[in-house]
């Protein structure tokens, strides 16, 4: 074992370079005197290294020390110290690093790097003299130049990789400038843009920003974990790629989707960058454009299923609960239906998990619901519901509006579902059809005649709120949203599919065929509409309105388990934050610029319902859990240096 500055090397063969340019391999020495100087860096970059071989020497008394000498300056008169340009192309080299963050490579370093704000102290005390320019500007001033730049780019692709790359170059102006302009960034690190960045995941990636556990590291999970850099790990965002939004199967480049959840839960909800772990499941693709795709980086294969599938995911499961125990958040994130269900009923009572297209769009969607009740009147169970879609996000949220209605109503929730309706690929689902449904959608099949098309069912059916989650782009079609009009005075339509592109319809759309009376609200944000000289601007029912503090509260609490309550509770905590003057604009969300102060409302409800329900773990409870909960979040402002 031999050390540099911190840096330990188990086992390594190095390759000493003679003044004859001869190589010999040395085994790796049990001693190692180095010189470097006190920023860490080699003294005088001329380090003189003595290893004591542990080969037997001439005399048995003695142990004998082979001294490396410098190498002959290669190009430019640079020295090779470590033998890296000497060395044949088949001959190993050591990948030397410095642990500490001085210099060159602390500019390089994203978690500590500041960019110009380094002041001239810091500059002098970590060795940054020269490398940068002269000037110190603040990181405000930072902030404004990087939105200015930012807004020069007419492609939303092209923002989103100058985001990346930041992120990538200085961690806490990443996250300072997403904080600061979240409403204008939110759709260019999420949705919609993160969709064709996934598409594009094996063109534009340039360095991992997650762990990839592929079939290939089936036995050897635990070792992948352990690979990454950071061990207090709170959440976890996992994919396995095959629902990406509405696009489909995009395999192993579903990666986009995990960073960029864990983006929001440090900027919403203020958890620190350096607990949360982006995870991709690789076990191949069904897609056969990938598949032949020169750029995809995944495994060329078709995807697993069945048991091969099953022991990954256990796997995988045990080895994040043995490595990071049982408190950690596992959010389950586009997993398709036929898993996502099974998934979170497998793992629900023995891990801390969620799946936000079942639960978090659940619970966002209840909360517009709950706020949209000031514009219609009446109650949740004095309304009709007809949902289009009954996948993950369909299913989800008609099981929460029925626990909300059995709640408020003392009723049991069988009984509350006779209020809900879903409509599929093949019509609305009725009893005549249980046998063949998938065993999610068996609660949802009433007694009730086949009805084959939509705009059939919503004539016959007469629901007074409409929600698509189907992922089929423009299926709210005009004579749909005439047809709600006729029915309702105010007819509530809730177009959640993501991306754009898969939104059942557009804001433009609802607002113009229901004359403007329409209250309406998208997955996907749209610009505001203008009908008869008025303007109507839409809400985004956003799942970033509920996960990032849901998941703070989770931590804050350290809850074991995630309950149905405590996503109404976040429901009603987030829809109690739409002000009279939202109301008046026909909006049934809060503007996302004070998103954390809600998240922070968010997590101290969701805190109160698990200690209440006896799920919490960090005693004794905070007397005020939501300024707890604020005071836990991570603040992305620069930290003065030694």
């Amino acid at each position: 074992m031999f050390s540099l500055n911190g840096s330990t090397f188990l086992s390594n063969t190095l390759w000493g370079v003679s003044k004859q340019s001869s190589q010999r391999k040395i085994s790796a020495p049990s001693v190692v005197v180095a010189s470097v100087s006190s920023n860490g860096m080699p003294a005088d970059r001329n380090v003189s290294v003595l290893m004591r071989d542990n080969a037997p020497s001439s005399s048995p008394s003695q142990s004998r020390v082979t001294e490396i000498e410098q190498p002959s300056t290669v190009g430019g008169g640079v020295e090779d110290v470590y033998g890296e340009d000497t060395a044949t192309e088949d001959q190993y080299i050591t990948p030397w690093t410095l642990t500490v963050a001085s210099g060159y490579p602390l500019l390089r370093d994203p978690h500590y790097n500041k960019g110009l704000a380094f002041t001239v102290k810091e500059r002098d005390a970590h060795f940054l003299r020269g490398l940068l320019p002269p000037v110190v500007v603040s990181q405000e001033l930072q902030v404004k130049k990087m939105m200015a730049n930012m807004r020069q780019y007419q492609v939303p692709l092209q923002r989103y990789m100058a985001m990346m790359d930041l992120q990538e170059r200085n961690e806490r102006l990443f996250y300072k400038l997403l904080i600061e302009n979240v409403e204008e960034l939110l759709p260019v690190v999420y949705t919609p843009t993160v969709g064709e960045a996934c598409q594009k995941y094996g063109s534009i990636f340039r360095q991992p920003q997650g762990l990839f556990i592929s079939l290939k590291e089936k036995g050897r999970i635990l070792e992948v974990l352990r690979n990454w850099p950071e061990k207090k790990i709170q959440v976890i965002v996992v994919t396995d790629g095959e629902r990406i939004l509405g696009l489909g199967d995009l395999g192993c480049q579903g990666m986009g989707i995990p960073v960029g959840k864990l983006s929001l839960y440090s900027a919403l909800g203020g958890i620190r960058p350096s607990a949360c772990l982006p995870v991709t499941i690789d076990v191949g693709t069904n897609n056969e454009q990938l598949l032949n795709d020169e750029f995809y980086i995944g495994l060329r294969r078709r995807r697993a299923t069945g048991k091969e599938y099953a022991e990954l995911l256990d796997e995988f499961m045990n080895a994040v609960k043995q490595n990071y125990g049982e408190k950690v958040l596992i959010q389950f994130e586009d997993f398709a239906n036929h898993n996502a269900f099974d998934l979170l009923a497998k793992y629900g009572t023995t891990h801390l998990v969620f799946n936000d297209d079942i639960q978090g769009t659940a619970s966002v969607v209840l909360s517009g619901l709950i706020t949209a009740l000031n514009l219609v009147s009446g109650t949740l169970s004095d309304h009709r519901f007809l949902f289009l879609g009954a996948g993950e996000a369909g299913t989800g949220i008609a099981e929460l509006i029925a626990l909300e209605i059995s709640k408020q109503t003392n009723v049991p929730v069988e009984n509350a579902r006779k209020k809900i309706f879903l409509v599929d690929s093949k019509g609305l689902i009725v009893k005549s059809r249980v046998e063949t449904l998938q065993h999610f959608k068996r609660p949802w099949a009433h007694e009730h005649e086949p009805v084959r098309t939509l705009l059939d069912a919503v004539k016959v059916i007469k629901p007074t709120i409409l929600i698509g989650s189907s992922g089929a782009g423009r299926t709210f079609t005009k004579e749909v949203v005439e047809t709600m009009s006729a029915l309702n005075e105010k007819p509530v339509i809730l177009s959640l599919s993501n991306p754009t592109s898969q939104s059942e319809c557009t804001a433009e759309e609802a607002y113009t065929w229901s004359e403007g009376r329409a209250i309406f609200a998208s997955g996907s944000p749209f610009s505001p509409v203008e009908y008869n000289g008025k303007f109507y601007a839409s809400g985004q029912a956003n799942n970033a309105y509920i996960f990032p503090g849901l998941g703070l509260g989770l931590i804050i609490s350290g809850a074991i388990h995630v309950h149905d309550d405590m996503l109404l509770a976040a429901s009603e905590a987030l829809a109690e934050q739409v002000s009279q003057e939202n109301l008046d604009k026909g909006l049934i969300y809060p503007p996302f610029s004070n998103i954390r102060k809600i998240s922070a409302q968010i997590a101290a409800r969701v805190a109160a319902k698990a200690y209440e329900l006896g799920l919490a773990t960090r005693l004794p409870q905070p007397e005020n859990l939501e300024k707890y909960a604020e005071s836990c979040m991570y603040s992305p402002n620069y930290r003065n240096y030694r």
